[in-house]
């Protein structure tokens, strides 16, 4: 089986740089294009034989779009939903970084260990996904490609379970809007190819950065004329503070570090999840 891992498009709230977690948020109008083309690419570069997606509007709306015309039956299966940020959910990058202490940060460079009050804990969230994929699988034992449109949350979780990294180096693992990821688990093929998106390319992008020095809302940090696909590699060096093996997730054809952004140690993210 072989898994393409597509995030869904761009939400009016990714727009506006607010959480949203479980919240039910539509496509906006660049959302909808994103998926668009996101539909030609699995048409021509692949042969889907199903779809699974999560049931939350952003997602199930991107698959629609994608494979409108093609007959392909839409499953959505509930573990694919995007984690809960709890208490954030509804506020915007910005209220939480003025919060005392500058929640956003820690959670940024330490995901796992200073998660959002109330989020859903990790492992949890791992632990839905792999129940989702196992049951793909059963259903796939032949090689067959199949779409599953999800989140940049649960997609992130996923291949840092396939790396066996600390779920603390969720948001070193950069996943746009509308990029295809591919999985034949347990193997990870590719990550956040975004070749076939229009340019230039933009997407929430979640990093560590000073405000004042922050990308404009919704941009990727230096994401003009970045590359279009990216790929990761493990560092077996890094420390884990997980029982995973001790690895860390590291762009290797990706964007530079934006301008003032601190080393890349310090997690400069696609937090899929303002997702």
């Amino acid at each position: 089986m072989r898994l393409l891992l597509a995030r869904h498009g761009q939400s009016l709230w990714n727009q506006v740089r607010r959480f949203q977690g479980e919240n039910d948020v539509g496509l906006s109008a660049l959302g909808r294009s994103q998926a668009e083309a996101l539909g030609r690419a699995v048409r021509e570069g692949y042969r889907v034989r199903a779809a699974y997606v999560s049931p939350m509007q952003r997602a199930f709306d991107t698959a629609k779009i994608a494979l409108a015309g093609t007959g392909i039956r839409l499953v959505p299966l509930p573990e694919l939903r995007e984690l809960s940020l709890g208490e954030w959910e509804g506020c915007t990058v910005e209220e939480i970084r003025a919060r005392e202490g500058n929640p956003y940060l820690a959670w940024v460079r330490s995901p796992l260990d200073c998660p959002p009050p109330g989020g859903e804990p990790l492992p949890e969230v791992c632990a839905r996904v792999l129940k989702a994929v196992g049951r793909i699988g059963e259903e796939h034992r032949n090689g067959d490609d199949v779409l599953v449109v999800a989140h940049g949350g649960v997609i992130s979780v996923y291949l840092c379970h396939l790396l066996g990294i600390s779920f603390n180096s969720l948001w070193r693992l950069r996943i746009d809007n509308c990029s295809l990821s591919i999985a034949r688990p347990p193997r990870l093929v590719s990550v956040n190819d975004t070749a076939h998106l229009p340019g230039p390319r933009k997407t929430t992008w979640f990093d560590a950065t000073d405000p004042a020095k922050s990308e404009a809302a919704g941009g990727a940090p230096g994401a003009a004329g970045s590359p279009a696909t990216r790929v990761v590699s493990v560092d077996p060096t890094s420390a884990s503070n997980t029982t995973k093996p001790a690895a860390v997730a590291s762009v290797v054809a990706g964007d530079p570090p934006a301008p003032g952004a601190p080393p890349a140690a310090s997690g400069s993210t696609d937090a899929g999840s303002v997702s």
